[in-house]
C-alpha cells in the first residue's frame, strides 16, 4: 500500500471525494434496466488498466451510484438504491480519491503508481531521475476518468507527483488535482483533459474543495498547517490561512462564507469565517480525516480515522449554527472518506481498516447497512 509521505504524521493518513445525487425518479426508472446484468453479478470485474482514450462518453446518465477509491487497486461502484456492489473496476496502482463530474457522466480517480511501475522505469529515466525532482526517482501519478454508464476508461492523464485529491469545478470547465509531493495543483480542461495550468500551493497539498461559484479552491497543506486559497480565474495562490496542526481536507459552505478543516493532530475541526478569518476549534474524534458539508449547509460531518494501530470508528456531526457536535455515530474501523447524498437523506463513510462502507440515515443518525468493498477504501463520491 502506498501512503502519503508526510513527516509530521504518525499515521498513514490518506483521504477523499464528493458529488451530488439525481432525484429524478423517472430518469432512474428509465435507466435501471441498463444495470440489471451487472447487479446480477456483483462480483464481476472489469480490467481497465489500459488507456482507452478514444472511448466515447455515454450520453445517458445511469441511475444513482456511489464510488469508493480503493488503495488496493480498484474503484468500487455501488447501487445507491439497493446498496449492492455492481462493479469492481481494476486499476494499476493505488487509487486515492474519486469524484463524479457535475453532469454525472464521468468519475475521476487519482492513481499513485505501484512499486512495480517505479521499478520498471527505463534506464534513461533512471539516469535522469525519472519524473521526480532532484533525482529522487519519484514518478508522476495519474488522473483516470471512467464513464459512469459503461465503466470504460475514457482517459488516463499524467499529473504531478503523488496525486491526492481530484475535484471537478461546478461550472464543468476544469478538474483540479493536488500533487502531495509536488507541492502544487494540476488544472485540467474537463472536456479535453489537457493541462491548462499548474498552481503552486503549500507543502503537502492534500484534500480540498472548490467554491460553488467555481472561483476559489481551498487546499489543505498537511505539512505546513495551512490552507492555500487558490484563485481559479487568475491561476495563482492568493494567500495562506494558518489553521492548526495537520489539516487533511477542507469543506466550504455553498454561500462561500464558512470553511471547515479537520486538524488530524489536534483531534479537532476548525471553523473559519472566510470574511474575517476568525476561527473556532471544535473537539471531534481521534485522528479526523475528511469533512463533508451537505448542500443545506446545516452540518459539517467529520470522519474520525485514528491510526491503523489505534483506529477510530466514528463520525462527528457538527451543527454549523451552534458550532457544537450534536451527534457521534459509530462506523467501521478507520472512518475516512465521507459524503452525503444530494437530497441529504444518507451519509456514506469509507472504513479503511474494515474494507467497508457504512450507510447512515442522516435524520435519525442510525446505521442503515454496511457494505463490503475493495481493499483499503479511501475517497468516496456520489452521482448527481
Amino acid at each position: 500500500m502506498i501512503t502519503l509521505s508526510v513527516a509530521v504524521l504518525a499515521i498513514g493518513i490518506t483521504a477523499c471525494g464528493t458529488a451530488q445525487q439525481n432525484n429524478n425518479a423517472a430518469q432512474q426508472n428509465n435507466n435501471a434496466a441498463q444495470q440489471n446484468n451487472n447487479a446480477a453479478q456483483p462480483n464481476q470485474t472489469t480490467n481497465n488498466s489500459e488507456n482507452k482514450a478514444e472511448a466515447p462518453i455515454s450520453q445517458n446518465v445511469a441511475p444513482a451510484f456511489f464510488y469508493t477509491a480503493d488503495e488496493g487497486g480498484s474503484v468500487t461502484k455501488i447501487d445507491a438504491t439497493s446498496n449492492q456492489v455492481l462493479q469492481t473496476i481494476k486499476v494499476e496502482g493505488a487509487v486515492h480519491n474519486v469524484q463524479v463530474s457535475p453532469d454525472g457522466k464521468l468519475v475521476g480517480a487519482t492513481v499513485v503508481p505501484s512499486m512495480s511501475d517505479m521499478e520498471g522505469m527505463s534506464e534513461a529515466e533512471d539516469q535522469e531521475g525519472g519524473h521526480g525532482e532532484d533525482g529522487d526517482h519519484e514518478m508522476s501519478g495519474y488522473a483516470n476518468f471512467y464513464d459512469t454508464v459503461s465503466d470504460e476508461l475514457v482517459k488516463k492523464v499524467e499529473v504531478g507527483i503523488h496525486p491526492a485529491h481530484l475535484v471537478f469545478t461546478m461550472d464543468g470547465k476544469n478538474v483540479l488535482v493536488t500533487n502531495n509531493e509536488g507541492n502544487n495543483v494540476t488544472v485540467l480542461d474537463a472536456k479535453t483533459f489537457q493541462t491548462v495550468g499548474t498552481i503552486p500551493a503549500g507543502k503537502g497539498p492534500h484534500g480540498f474543495r472548490v467554491s460553488a461559484d467555481s472561483k476559489f479552491a481551498y487546499v489543505a497543506n498537511m505539512s505546513e498547517d495551512t490552507v492555500s486559497v487558490l484563485n481559479l480565474q487568475t491561476m495563482v495562490e492568493e494567500k495562506k490561512i494558518k489553521v492548526g496542526s495537520t489539516p487533511v481536507t477542507t469543506g466550504v459552505t455553498s454561500d462561500g462564507k464558512t470553511l471547515v478543516v479537520p486538524l488530524n493532530a489536534e483531534n479537532a475541526a476548525v471553523i473559519v469565517d472566510l470574511a474575517t478569518e476568525k476561527m473556532i476549534k471544535v473537539p471531534v474524534g481521534n485522528g479526523p480525516a475528511q469533512v463533508y458539508i451537505p448542500s443545506d449547509n446545516k452540518y459539517a460531518i467529520i470522519a474520525n480515522q485514528g491510526t491503523e494501530q489505534n483506529p477510530s470508528n466514528s463520525i462527528s456531526k457538527i451543527d454549523l449554527a451552534t458550532n457544537q457536535v450534536i451527534a457521534t455515530i459509530e462506523t467501521g474501523k478507520g472512518a475516512h472518506g465521507v459524503v452525503v447524498s444530494p437530497d441529504n437523506s444518507k451519509i456514506y463513510v469509507t472504513n479503511m481498516f474494515d474494507n467497508t462502507v457504512t450507510v447512515i440515515d442522516n435524520e435519525t443518525n442510525k446505521v442503515i447497512t454496511t457494505i463490503k468493498v475493495g481493499t483499503t477504501p479511501n475517497g468516496i463520491s456520489v452521482t448527481p
